[in-house]
């Protein structure tokens, strides 16, 4: 593989807890970095720090574990050029391969075989000015869009976003709730009251390990 090298805050192994692969065991690579602050973000400790790896000692790590699931995430793990290149590698190691990132970097030149989780940023995480909205149309239906929510003025907001782009004519919608700051019964019924065409979810897992904040 290429020598080119990325800053890694960490690689582990656990369930995915959120998106339409919740609950599958799979290997979570964390770039270091984001240009993002939004309010909410529980991953701060990977704006700094980190190693330096080649993509063949992380391919390495990753074959350690018994999944051919993988996570890109960070931080913003678009942020690091080389993050294409080890998207690919991943790809054409035979694994199923997702990013986790924010709707402020550009998508389009990500391997078409990666699922790309896009997390739109609403009015509450402070980034809303940030979001690429190009990005929108080259959406697949491999990929999702993912709304954070912090109140009901940012439920509010993601509704006309799908008013007004129909995105879940294009992939699958995700909304979920702040930990610990919207009531999910609550954002449930905001949901079933008003019949949108998305999916609620919860951070599974935080559910299960909730002393684990940061991931």
């Amino acid at each position: 593989m290429s020598a080119s090298r990325l800053r890694i805050s960490e690689i582990f192994f656990s369930l995915q807890g959120e998106a339409s692969r919740v609950g599958l065991p799979t290997v979570f690579i964390r770039l270091t970095g984001c240009p993002l602050r939004c309010g909410y973000c529980d991953t701060d400790y990977a704006f700094q720090g980190g190693d330096w790896r080649t993509l063949t000692e992380i391919m390495a790590q990753v074959r350690r574990h018994p999944t051919r699931h993988v996570t890109v995430t960070g931080g913003e793990p678009l942020a690091q050029k080389a993050c294409h290149e080890l998207l690919r590698g991943l790809c054409d190691a035979g694994f199923d391969v997702s990013l986790e990132t924010s709707g402020a970097m550009d998508i389009s030149g990500v391997d078409v075989r990666v699922a790309r989780i896009v997390d739109l940023k609403t009015p509450a995480s402070g980034e809303v000015e940030r979001n690429l909205w190009s990005n929108l149309s080259v959406l697949t239906p491999r990929d999702e869009i993912k709304f954070v929510l912090a109140d009901a003025a940012d439920y509010d907001w993601a509704r006309q976003v799908l008013a007004e782009h129909g995105i879940e004519r294009r992939c699958p919608v995700l909304f979920s709730p702040v930990w610990n700051q919207v009531d999910p019964t609550e954002l449930a019924a905001w949901i079933l009251r008003d019949g949108l065409p998305v999916r609620m979810q919860l951070q599974l897992h935080k559910i299960l390990w909730r002393e684990a904040q940061g991931r």
